[in-house]
């Protein structure tokens, strides 16, 4: 029910996963990145291995092996879909034979694209393809435009209800982890928070590093970005209306 995107950025190193579903909540459960590489574990998605997937990666398991540990240790592996890009861009994937169609994936240096019930095999083609477009752009920026592709090439005919972004850089915390758990158009959605929140990237890493580093609404005035915020909401107490106490 799922379509997805791992993949690698060969000038950066970074690595991330894109994804969307036509379940609820699809990036709490189904992406796993960490220092060591990227793993997307879905279909019927077992979350337990999909950090074991990650700690093998860690332990210097190539993603060919990862999957092949997997898969003979699992009960289900007909239900999994699986795909692993590692920090030197090595990829490798699993498609079980229990998908619903279409399920299939595609595989390269620095990138997996897959989906299990899709329109078709055009979806993970449009998804490949556009990844492995305009290589200078971001990650990120990358990532976001593959899962769009899938989208328009029909994704899931059910249709999407939520869809993630997860990527790591150079630290041990994610770069960016933006989540959309329920939306008639979660990829536009995604698309959304994204553009707004781009900017503080590189922000929030340098933030990590340095805590005098102004707010990030000012650091957004410094830029000349336009953003809306949440607006307080107030509070009524004994007939009387008062805005919650800010300092």
């Amino acid at each position: 029910m799922t379509f997805t995107i791992v993949g690698r950025c060969k000038r950066t190193g970074h690595r991330g996963i894109a994804i969307a579903t036509s379940s609820p909540a699809i990036g709490t459960r189904c992406s796993f990145v960490s220092h060591a590489g990227a793993v997307a574990f879905q279909a019927v998605a077992e979350p337990r291995l999909g950090v074991f997937s990650l700690r093998l990666l860690e332990q210097g398991y190539s993603p060919r092996k990862v999957v092949a540990e997997v898969t003979s240790s699992d009960d289900w592996p007909g239900k999994r879909q699986i795909g692993i890009v590692d920090v030197d861009g090595r990829s490798a994937a699993f498609t079980g034979d229990a998908n619903m169609p279409w399920a299939g994936h595609i595989t390269g240096e620095n990138f997996v694209a897959m989906g299990n019930v899709l329109a078709g095999p055009q979806v993970a083609e449009a998804i490949a393809e556009v990844f492995n477009e305009r290589e200078s752009d971001a990650l990120e920026v990358r990532l976001l435009r593959a899962i769009e592709a899938g989208r328009d090439a029909g994704g899931q005919e059910e249709g999407q209800t939520s869809a993630g972004l997860l990527t790591f850089g150079e630290q041990i915390v994610p770069r960016c982890d933006l989540r959309v758990d329920i939306s008639d158009e979660p990829v536009k959605e995604l698309r959304r928070i994204f553009d707004w929140y781009a900017p503080l990237l590189p922000y929030f890493e340098e933030r990590n590093r340095n805590p005098n580093v102004p707010r990030f609404k000012d650091y957004f005035a410094q830029l000349g970005h336009a953003r809306e915020y949440g607006k307080p909401v107030p509070v009524t107490r004994g007939g009387s209306t008062k805005f919650p106490y800010r300092p």
